[in-house]
């Protein structure tokens, strides 16, 4: 009995931490360009939104307690280096400001157009600095009590949208395999992956709090637990899909805040608008002291506590109140060149690690994968910014994926297997 409860409490705790800003906004707004392929968009978010960070905490449990101990499986500066890449995008960079300015555009705004960002932001980040800065009562805080609440409150609207669905599916503008390719890369404006190998040291640590201290216990718990936190997501976010989907919304440069008003409003009127503020700002909230907590105890180990916990989630409430007040869309336009040279790297480490992990021990394979991903996306990100000619961009489309911002997959998979059979070969060469 009490395992089941330690497992749904840090399984809504996990879900919490994963569901933020941008895993609200982001699904109505691809299903409103999707018609009715609903289940293969909503396959394809799941992929990058669901799958990878579960695998991402998998690769993590099966290396230790912590993302360090994932990194130093095969170079030691990889936690070092990509972990503060990481720590920098989901928190104060992109996802902490983002939860901010979605609390205000969605949660404030309709209610007090007169509102300024600015005085949103400075309660938001008041609030998440008192509950942070007790890092050891974030996990029971968040399960506890703000993701019963908030899991009820979406339910409710999905289930209304399902039941009385707002409009019929518009025509299509996309094509299958544009709709999977939309919904593959929108799932990395979720930022889950790259929160996934920070939030598994959070969770492990949790476990072990709450007593499970052998190694099969805690794992026990902590698989339990993500399994959890990926059926809650897979229910939400494609309720979410279904509602975009539905909403008889057909001008894809509306505003995601104003997507999701527009649907609450339509579904359930000025209750409906009350209810995703709160949802909202539950949402946010609960994202922002987990992504807080993370960063100040990442770099305060980074710096073997030269810089001190309570100081670093002082800083990083600050710069991210900064951010905030640009709003949603502006953080969203900038986060993607960033995210799309990010992910590779992060989903080449965790799914080498998950996959081949227990089977090739050697570290040369993992590194060359990483290596070739690191390049790819370099090209990738060099492409977004301008920096290459039509030349350049024709040749590197011959890649296979390259086109898609999925050209990091073939190259990676090439590289590790061409190091295996090197490594095996030199091996069995020098045995002789």
């Amino acid at each position: 009995m009490k395992k089941t409860r330690d497992i749904i409490t840090i399984g809504f705790a996990l879900f919490a931490m994963f569901f933020g800003a941008g895993n609200l906004l982001l699904p109505p707004y691809i299903g409103v360009q999707i018609a009715d392929h609903v289940w293969i968009t909503i396959f394809a978010f799941g992929l990058t939104g669901i799958l990878l960070p579960f695998l991402g905490i998998l690769s993590v449990v099966n290396s230790g307690e912590s993302f360090q101990d994932l990194g130093d499986r095969f170079h030691p500066w990889i936690a070092p280096v990509l972990g503060s890449i990481i720590m920098l995008c989901i928190g104060p960079l992109i996802a902490i400001p983002r939860t901010a300015a979605t609390t205000f555009e969605v949660g404030i705004l309709p209610s007090f157009p007169e509102a300024k960002p600015i005085w949103t932001s400075v309660g938001f980040f008041a609030i998440t600095w008192l509950l942070t800065i007790s890092p050891s009562k974030v996990v029971d805080i968040i399960g506890n009590i703000l993701t019963p609440a908030l899991l009820v409150l979406l339910v409710g609207l999905i289930g209304i949208g399902i039941i009385h669905p707002i409009a019929d599916y518009q025509a299509a503008k996309l094509s299958v395999s544009e709709s999977f390719n939309l919904g593959f890369l929108e799932g990395y404006q979720t930022l889950d992956v790259l929160a996934s190998v920070i939030f598994a040291g959070i969770i492990i640590a949790a476990s072990k709090a709450k007593g499970y201290q052998s190694l099969k216990s805690k794992n026990q718990v902590v698989i339990a637990a993500g399994l959890l936190a990926a059926a809650c997501l897979f229910i939400i976010y494609g309720g979410l899909i279904y509602l975009g989907a539905r909403s008889g919304v057909d001008d894809i440069g509306i505003k995601r805040s104003e997507l999701l008003i527009l649907i609450s409003h339509a579904l359930m009127g000025k209750y409906g608008m009350l209810a995703i503020g709160l949802s909202i700002a539950l949402a946010c909230l609960t994202t922002a002291i987990a992504l807080v907590s993370a960063v100040g105890s990442f770099f305060s180990k980074l710096t073997h506590n030269k810089l001190s916990y309570k100081l670093l989630v002082t800083i990083c409430c600050l710069v991210s109140l900064l951010l905030s007040i640009t709003g949603v869309d502006n953080i969203i336009a900038v986060a993607y060149p960033i995210l799309s040279f990010v992910y590779p790297i992060v989903i080449t480490l965790v799914l080498y690690s998950v996959i081949f992990g227990s089977i090739i021990k050697n570290k040369s394979p993992y590194i060359a994968a990483i290596i070739a991903s690191t390049a790819i996306a370099t090209l990738g990100l060099l492409k977004q910014f301008g920096f290459l000619n039509e030349g350049a961009i024709s040749n590197l489309n011959h890649i296979p994926l390259f086109e898609s911002d999925l050209g990091w997959v073939i190259p990676s998979f090439v590289a590790f297997i061409v190091v295996t059979f090197m490594t095996v070969f030199y091996k069995n060469k020098a045995a002789a």
